[in-house]
């Protein structure tokens, strides 16, 4: 919606309140910070209130913040269009030992590329990746690369409704996530770097799906690196 309806967001705006509400942090997206532009060049008095994220509520996983580099996005992957891009900042996060935050995509509110090349604005269902999606996505494009960024024993994080009730955490291998069901959204996974701390480990194991491979993976290819 931003990107298409941004001129109705802002119409009359000098003249009335308008608020806009997005999920997580307000400069999470590009678009976000063009539509800010917009306004400011229309000279709209504007305001921003910070909301929680998932680039902060994360810390839930037990990982610590100073260990994370650069947040990526997954798409979903389409027969024809498979980006893998997210795939060249896994590789530098992974080289400093970083752990990588992979957000999920979403799709809300947008026509089918059918119904748009026919001019036609009839809106798809909803649809949210999962852990599940993205781990498998992670591991085809592995086999394009063949890096060893994420492959099949690499160590991941999945989390959903995180800050809810319902939240839940799973760790694991990318070829475990991509056969765990998380449940409803909002999803998102965590590529473990390999400078880690103990106590991540411990705060981990809780959640993994196998403990005891788990800890010998953790033990063999991350503990002390």
């Amino acid at each position: 919606m931003v990107e298409s309806s941004s001129d109705e967001i802002l119409a009359d705006a000098d003249k009335v309140d308008v608020a806009f509400l997005v999920v997580g942090d307000p400069f999470g997206a590009t678009t976000h910070t063009d539509l800010l532009l917009r306004a400011r060049s229309l000279s709209i008095p504007h305001a921003t209130v910070p909301n929680a994220s998932i680039l902060t509520s994360i810390g839930c996983t037990g990982l610590q913040l100073y260990n994370f580099g650069q947040t990526v996005s997954m798409v979903f992957f389409t027969d024809s269009w498979r980006p893998s891009s997210f795939y060249d900042r896994l590789l530098e996060n992974c080289s400093l030992g970083l752990h990588t935050l992979i957000l999920l995509d979403i799709k809300v509110r947008e026509p089918s590329l059918e119904n748009l090349a026919r001019g036609r604005m009839v809106y798809e269902p909803p649809r949210f990746m999962s852990v599940a999606q993205c781990a498998q996505q992670m591991l085809e494009v592995e086999e394009e690369r063949g890096e060893g960024v994420c492959g099949r024993e690499r160590l991941a994080v999945g989390v959903a409704r995180v800050g809810s009730e319902g939240q839940k955490i799973v760790a694991g291998t990318l070829k475990q996530l991509a056969e765990a069901d998380l449940g409803p959204p909002l999803h998102s996974l965590v590529l473990l770097g390999k400078r880690t701390h103990d106590l991540e480990r411990e705060f981990l194991a809780d959640f993994a799906v196998e403990r005891e491979g788990f800890e010998g993976i953790w033990r063999k290819d991350y503990e002390g690196r």
